[in-house]
């Protein structure tokens, strides 16, 4: 691997300065933080723009359904051990906010780029990444995205063929299991995943899969949980020389612990030392508004993004620890997925007994579905008025992603 970025041909140059031009025009006229338009603009000039924006360069790529942005901060926090890193960690995680990320820091000798994981194949293709982090594959946007099992082949066919990278794969997901039982070099990390209801049959054969308690196996092949290589433990993580370190995370939740672990794992493989990639980890406490807290009128509101089952599910236990009245927020733009099929798989349940208000702009579909988890609620379809109408202290607000987004634009606007 070169030391610095490749000198890029004058074609590219062009297209990366006209791309700039573009982003800085988006902001100054208030049409958006220019993430986008930039690498838009640029890859329209030259199609080859993200291949040769990562020549030269030490790329990581970090894809699955859920983490993917708090991850891709972790490892880029953790790799900045080693040097300057280009990173699209805002959540631009398509080819042109990767090439509006890389065109911003030209000179970076790293890239850690965060990756929908429909774009994946793409966008490892061009970059070449020496790791590719697999977190998580399970239902999501099923209108927008398609079918997990789907997206599992895609990755699986993908990853066969990156010869010279490392995957890092969390053997307690299935689905990420078979999509990098081929690589040539797979670090498996132990997360504690306990989503499994996307892979109750094997993703390759079709027969059932066989828990006993940790470990999985398929019952007609021979696909099975791997010795795991780094292990996430109870505010630990135990690494491959069996070293105990403890994480004392900012950020919340047993999910973010995985996330740490498998950004840790990652680093290591890119030469950062463990113990130093825990200590840059441990100062990540705001993730692009994720788990920010906002004050209003008495209330301390904590924001919390959520966008499938799997997510909604793990969120649900972060907030049933806290036990505080709680704010849930959907809507179902192009960006969200229109289908709200899927809050019929989150366990509302978990809300039982505590002060809970729907909002958004399908707030009466949430409010069916609270219904029938017997959870008594309201309905205030303003986020923020519906922040006002709590009880003063501790709130949580939980919302899918333009919700999320919408409300934490408003919140700033009003600070």
């Amino acid at each position: 691997m070169n030391d610095s970025p490749a000198r890029l041909p004058l074609r590219t140059a062009a297209a990366v300065k006209l791309g700039n031009l573009s982003s800085t025009l988006s902001q100054k006229m208030g049409l958006g933080a220019g993430g986008m338009i930039g690498g838009r603009v640029a890859l329209k000039l030259d199609p080859q723009a993200l291949n040769r924006l990562t020549q030269g360069r030490n790329v990581a790529v970090v894809t699955g359904t859920n983490g993917k942005t708090t991850s891709t901060m972790m490892l880029a926090r953790a790799v900045g051990a080693l040097g300057e890193v280009a990173t699209n960690h805002s959540g631009a995680n398509m080819p042109d906010g990767h090439v509006t990320a890389l065109s911003k820091q030209p000179d970076a000798p790293y890239a850690v780029l965060e990756c929908d994981e429909g774009y994946f194949p793409a966008v490892a293709g061009a970059s070449n990444p020496s790791v590719a982090v697999i977190l998580n594959l399970s239902r999501d946007q099923l209108d927008r995205v398609g079918e997990v099992r789907t997206i599992e082949r895609s990755l699986r066919d993908t990853v066969a063929k990156l010869q010279n990278c490392t995957i890092v794969a969390n053997c307690d997901d299935v689905m990420v299991t078979s999509a990098a039982w081929n690589a040539s070099k797979v670090i498996w990390v132990a997360t504690g995943t306990g989503w499994h209801h996307d892979s109750a049959s094997c993703p390759r054969c079709g027969n059932p899969i066989r828990w006993q308690g940790e470990h999985w196996h398929c019952t007609g092949c021979d696909l099975a949980r791997p010795h795991p290589n780094w292990i996430t433990a109870d505010e630990a993580m135990i690494t491959p020389e069996h070293q105990k370190l403890e994480l004392r995370l900012t950020l919340p939740g047993k999910f973010n612990q995985a996330n740490a672990v498998m950004a840790a794992a990652a680093a290591h493989a890119m030469g950062v030392p463990a113990d130093e990639a825990v200590r840059r980890l441990r100062g990540v406490s705001n993730v692009s508004g994720r788990y920010r807290t906002i004050h209003r009128n008495g209330r301390s509101a904590r924001l919390l993004l959520s966008k499938n089952p799997a997510g909604w599910s793990e969120t649900l236990t972060v907030v049933k620890e806290a036990n505080h009245p709680a704010v849930l927020v959907i809507n179902a733009n192009e960006a969200d997925g229109r289908d709200l099929s899927w809050l019929w798989d989150v366990p509302f349940e978990r809300l039982q007994g505590r002060t809970v208000i729907a909002s958004g702009e399908r707030a009466t579909d949430l409010a069916v579905r609270l219904t029938y988890a017997e959870v008594q609620h309201t309905i205030v379809p303003d986020p923020l008025k519906a922040i006002d109408q709590m009880p003063q202290g501790a709130v949580e607000v939980i919302a899918n992603y333009t919700a999320f987004r919408d409300l934490n634009a408003r919140a700033a606007a009003d600070e």
